[in-house]
């Protein structure tokens, strides 16, 4: 079974909200998980995995947060070719930018060489109604199913 690292930047929870809900999906699917902050992890330690999902707060007018800065840069140096790749967000519909985290990581994992398995999951705030919930589940059956392919 495919082995997955899920990393994320939370601020307020709601993207740690996010985080345990696809982990605990991706756990019941029988994947082992681990479950990291971004703000501690070494972007060098995602090219051990078979599956990177990436999560994080949107900032302001469209920013990566502070916590995600050193991380997005020092993804730079790592090569992910053939790793399947998917990224989820929280953010706010005020914001015209809303979860542009998102976008900006899937641009990264793209330029280090990984395959993106499935259209960014973006919620506002945290996951309440059932269409979050069905989102969440879309988004995990997406990524699980490329991850099955390319492993």
């Amino acid at each position: 079974m495919s082995k997955i690292v899920l990393v994320f930047a939370s601020m307020s929870g709601n993207t740690e909200d996010i985080a345990d809900l696809i982990t605990s999906k991706l756990r019941d699917k029988g994947y082992e998980v681990d479950l990291e902050e971004m703000e501690d992890y070494d972007p060098a330690e995602l090219s051990t995995y078979d599956g990177i999902v990436i999560g994080s707060y949107t900032w302001g007018d469209g920013d990566l947060p502070y916590e995600a800065d050193d991380f997005f840069e020092a993804m730079d140096d790592v090569d992910l070719s053939g790793k399947t790749a998917a990224v989820f967000g929280s953010g706010d519909t005020v914001y015209p930018e809303f979860c542009e985290a998102v976008h900006t990581f899937e641009r990264k994992l793209e330029q280090c060489g990984a395959v993106l398995a499935t259209k960014g999951l973006k919620i506002e705030f945290t996951p309440e109604s059932e269409e979050d919930f069905e989102a969440c589940d879309q988004f995990v059956q997406g990524f699980t199913e490329k991850l099955k392919i390319h492993a």
